[in-house]
């Protein structure tokens, strides 16, 4: 079995699953066609296409990283920490930050997928999330 063939296969699955998967979750689904692969090759082909661009791999503040294809361009994500919600946001809305910090700090950022972990709305609400009470 060829390394680019479970590549193909991999991509196939991140682009038909839309979701971030674990690596445990994309060998479950492309065992079902290559009922010959097992976890170390998909772990390996997992890496081979992050390392090329094509996808990234992120900490959702679950228990293991999960992986997403970047065909859609550059987005970034909103973590819930109470009910685990995800909100998507464009790259467009980072873009300036991620200008200034490097402008400021002299400092080539290569991050492709920003994680921000906070409070939701709906979580706010009956919660005081003012610090300086704190």
């Amino acid at each position: 079995m060829r390394a680019s063939s479970v590549e193909q296969i991999i991509i196939e699955t991140l682009s038909k699953e839309h979701a971030h998967l674990t690596s445990q979750q994309v060998f479950e689904i492309i065992r079902k066609r290559l009922p010959a692969v097992n976890q170390s090759t998909v772990y390996r082909a997992l890496t081979r296409l992050v390392d090329s661009g094509k996808v990234s791999v992120s900490d959702m503040g679950t228990k293991a990283v999960v992986y997403e294809l970047l065909t859609d361009g550059l987005h970034h994500h909103l973590v819930c920490q109470k009910c685990r919600q995800i909100m998507t946001i464009g790259h467009e809305e980072v873009e300036d930050f991620f200008g200034d910090l490097q402008l400021k700090n002299h400092f080539q950022i290569v991050t492709n997928h920003l994680i921000l972990f906070g409070i939701c709305e709906n979580c706010q609400v009956g919660t005081n999330t003012n610090t300086e009470e704190m």
